[in-house]
């Protein structure tokens, strides 16, 4: 799972009652120095994007997490897929190591319902690669603690809530 969300955020709550830590591996965007995208392929030593790269490559499944800010990703993970640039161009078979997997996308913000359009850089993306956009879920904040504070009640929530391209 890759994550764009801070530490404390509804998102990172959200992962945590959704899915048991040995279940996946996160990879939260902020334990990592991504550079801004450079036409010129040229990056500090110090730029982790091709680390994060080859550990996402490791995966069959790649769920996107990230929080809903001003009807868009974050700006990490904006960065992120900005990035994915050079892996069609500098990094090219990198690139083609993605196609056939399954990504799917996990969102949390403050409105009712995702606005619309958001979905489409996930699903376009994935596209491009030759990787399959198979579901979304989409949880307002206010909605993360379940009623019944049951993680097995969120769970039912959720499958029943999924959206399956």
């Amino acid at each position: 799972m890759l994550s764009s969300a801070r530490r404390e955020s509804d998102t990172k709550k959200l992962v945590e009652v959704l899915f048991p830590k040995t279940t996946i591996k996160v990879l939260d965007l902020l334990d990592y120095h991504i550079c801004l995208y450079r036409y010129s392929g040229h990056y500090p030593a110090a730029d982790q994007f091709l680390e994060v790269m080859e550990k996402i490559l490791l995966h069959k499944q790649v769920v996107f997490a990230t929080p809903v800010y001003w009807y868009a990703m974050s700006g990490l993970m904006k960065i992120f897929f900005d990035r994915l640039t050079d892996i069609v161009t500098v990094q090219i078979s990198l690139g083609s190591q993605l196609a056939g997997k399954k990504t799917f996308l996990l969102a949390v913000g403050s409105d009712e319902e995702l606005s619309p359009g958001f979905e489409k850089p996930f699903e376009l993306t994935s596209d491009y690669f030759g990787m399959t956009y198979t579901a979304s879920y989409y949880c307002p904040s206010n909605a993360i603690h379940v009623q019944s504070g049951s993680r097995e009640d969120f769970l039912k929530a959720f499958n029943s809530k999924l959206y399956y391209i």
